[in-house]
């Protein structure tokens, strides 16, 4: 039995004929019929009886019409609930990133979303191999991931929007002679010492990608995932590293260059579970992750880089 075959039963009580349910729920009358066919198949004992040319319920139909009332009740403030939950502007949003998408997105949530009525925001980094993230969203409401532009695409299990198409450029430190070029090639960079991340993370094609156009194997002397460290590993001369433009925290004694001659760039997308979005708070917050991207996009642009001393 289910809601409807319910509801007709109660109707049914308080109308008196089947004609007169059909019209009062805009059906036809062999709609009803059918329905409490299918209604009587689930009761061990008859719900309804002739009485003359009418349809009437038995002492078991009435008992069940009544039962009926209650359910429909429930059903009721269920859907209430539901509704509550969904509309609510301050409930709590869980989010995850990695870290550089953390050190940026972070502190434009924290801003934006202090204050009463407000998303009450529960974050977290969250550093994994690529192939993991779409894991992350059974735990998490929104989970900020990244891939490299012509990677594969997330599994269709969960949804996702790009929140920036991010350079990739080549950091080295202040004085360094290739700093003096606006730009660098693989050949340029092949014969550095390199600080690359670890395998399986998506920077690691990148780096492959040099090697490959180069047509040699790069000196990997160092494997660093976090951008602020390899930083400071860059300025004091440990290697060359893979920096994103925007993302990574600015070092003084570090440089930028383009790189040309293969695909260097990382999308950065917000991947969720479809069912996420219906509460109005998790909305809220996905809205304000793309508002800051065009923010932090504005960030260290190539004009913008430091030159060399």
């Amino acid at each position: 039995m289910d809601e409807r075959q319910l509801r007709i039963l109660r109707e049914l009580g308080e109308l008196g004929s089947v004609s007169a349910v059909a019209e009062a729920l805009y059906v036809t009358p062999s709609a009803i019929s059918q329905q409490l066919r299918l209604l009587q198949r689930s009761a061990p004992v008859p719900l309804t009886e002739r009485a003359g040319r009418r349809v009437v319920l038995t002492e078991a139909g009435q008992a069940l019409a009544a039962a009926a009332i209650e359910v429909e009740s429930a059903l009721a403030r269920a859907r209430r609930t539901i509704d509550d939950y969904t509309t609510q502007e301050d409930g709590a949003v869980s989010v995850a990133a990695f870290h550089s998408a953390a050190s940026a997105w972070f502190p434009f949530l924290l801003r934006s979303h202090a204050g009463q009525d407000r998303p009450r925001l529960t974050l977290a980094d969250e550093d994994v191999a690529q192939d993991r993230f779409p894991a992350l969203t059974r735990g998490y409401d929104l989970v900020i991931a990244h891939r490299l532009d012509h990677g594969p695409p997330w599994p269709v299990t969960v949804v996702s929007g790009t929140l920036l198409r991010e350079p990739l450029d080549v950091a080295l430190p202040v004085g360094h002679p290739l700093a003096a070029k606006s730009s660098l090639t693989p050949g340029d960079v092949a014969d550095q010492p390199w600080i690359a991340v670890h395998d399986g993370y998506p920077l690691m094609a990148t780096i492959e990608a040099i090697a490959g156009a180069a047509d040699r194997r790069l000196d990997i002397v160092h494997r660093i995932n976090e951008f602020a460290v390899a930083a400071e590993a860059v300025a004091a001369g440990g290697g060359l590293a893979l920096m994103p433009r925007w993302t990574a925290r600015v070092h003084p004694e570090v440089v930028l260059r383009p790189l040309d001659g293969v695909p260097a760039r990382r999308r950065i997308d917000v991947l969720h579970r479809p069912e996420r979005v219906a509460r109005k708070a998790v909305r809220a917050v996905l809205a304000e992750l793309h508002r800051a991207a065009s923010a932090i996009q504005q960030r260290d642009r190539p004009g913008d880089f430091v030159e060399p001393r």
